[in-house]
């Protein structure tokens, strides 16, 4: 994970949480979690303060959620105490076990890493699927890399060579560039199924 955009989620763990909580809910990704997604395991990286994460339990995935940022994990850890929330950082996922799950989730994530390690972690995201698992992959849409005012990375991604570092056990089900109904952000959205 890009050192800086960790330092500022870290510093303002809080204020990023009731950010995401004070937005529309991502009504039109649930849709398509609902439709793609089935019951199984279920890990959400980079879960944040942990909204979708509730969503998804609420819906009886049986969902781990992962992140890089303690302080964000803090924050979802004290609103759903209920649930599991566990530290891992792009692209290694250490200690995530690879294989495992029915279903990934990684929403608005990706552009936080340098292209290089974006497209590792896409590898490393389609590792996690157990055979027939779904993985749901979204990034913010950047006409070039740039930094917010907190120090936040918005890197340029190029979508083929995402697609291309899913590797060649996958297929596309769905792939979407639009505007989020939650964040108002342009994003690019895939969903893939690996092949077993």
């Amino acid at each position: 994970m890009d050192r800086t955009t960790l330092d500022a989620y870290d510093a303002h763990a809080a204020a990023y949480a009731q950010d995401w909580l004070d937005q529309p809910p991502p009504d039109d990704m649930y849709a398509l979690l609902e439709q793609y997604f089935s019951p199984g395991p279920t890990a959400d990286v980079g879960c944040g303060a942990g909204r979708d994460t509730a969503w998804l339990a609420s819906r009886g995935f049986d969902t781990t959620g992962y992140d890089a940022s303690e302080a964000l994990l803090g924050e979802a850890r004290h609103r759903y105490p209920g649930l599991r929330f566990e530290q891992a950082a792009l692209p290694e996922l250490a200690g995530v076990p690879l294989g495992a799950f029915r279903n990934v989730l990684c929403e608005t994530v990706l552009m936080h890493l340098d292209p290089p390690a974006a497209l590792a972690s896409a590898a490393r995201l389609a590792a996690l699927l157990a055979p027939g698992g779904t993985l749901y992959l979204s990034w913010r849409v950047n006409d070039d890399t740039q930094r917010d005012a907190r120090g936040r990375l918005y890197a340029a991604l190029d979508t083929a060579q995402v697609r291309a570092a899913l590797g060649d056990t996958i297929d596309v089900l769905d792939e979407q560039d639009l505007v989020s109904e939650s964040s108002g952000k342009r994003v690019h959205r895939l969903i893939v199924r690996k092949n077993g």
